[in-house]
Parts: structure tokens; sequence; C-alpha cells
């Protein structure tokens, strides 16, 4: 499974990275075909937001913590610190690591969006 990883540089300028999150086709149910699994991942919460209709930019920011976002509805557009831009499709899940620096911006639709945060612990490697 793709994800799209935000970190920042020990100069605190953010860039991406595409990491891949493996998952292992495993038989759950008897008769029915394999469902692909990753490994669990140790997750100290969750919490659902919504981004209000209107809300377009948010401009330079880090994240408060570690944690990976998943868009449930509507596209987001980064920017990081290099220059680069990337938009995100719903569904997406994007492993978010800038905790210092300058940040990222965030660009949401005119319509607003819900949003899953899922905190991850700093030893947890997935890439």
């Amino acid at each position: 499974m793709k994800c799209l990883r935000i970190f920042a540089d020990e100069d605190g300028v953010s860039h991406f990275a595409d990491i891949d999150i493996s998952l292992v086709p495993t038989q759950l149910f008897p008769g029915v075909p394999a469902i692909s699994l990753s490994s669990w991942f140790a997750a100290t919460a969750v919490r659902f937001a919504w981004v209000p209709a209107g809300m377009r930019v948010a401009d330079w920011h880090t994240t408060p913590v570690r944690q990976l976002v998943v868009w449930l509805t509507g596209s987001v557009e980064f920017e990081t610190g290099d220059g680069d831009v990337r938009r995100c499709a719903p569904g997406a899940v994007v492993l978010v690591e800038d905790t210092s620096g300058r940040g990222h911006i965030s660009r949401h639709p005119d319509e607003g969006q819900f949003l899953m945060f899922l905190p991850v612990p700093d030893d947890l490697a997935l890439s």
C-alpha cells in the first residue's frame, strides 16, 4: 500500500517521500478470498475531524505529533518547504512527521472534508 510521508530535514525544511506499507494475503474467513493485511501498528488514539467548507488553505504549519492522517472525503493538496506539491485523493493515507521547522501548507476543497488522525509512536517504523 502506498503512503505519502511528509518530514522535516535537519534544517527544518519539509519534504515528501513515498513509502510502502507491506500487505500480505491472509485467509480470514473460510470460503472467502484472502484479504491483504498489513502488520498491526500501535496507535495511541484516534480522532475524527471536519474541515469546514470554505477553509481553503492552512498556511505553513507543523503537525503537533507524528501521525497517520486519512482523508475520508475530499482531496487535499500539500506543499512542502522545498517547493514540491502533491495532491491526495479521498482515501489517501499520509504519514505526517514534520513536527519541527517551517512545516507544510495544506489546501482543502470548498465543500469541506472529513479526516481521521491516528498518532503513532516515534519508534514505529513504517517505511
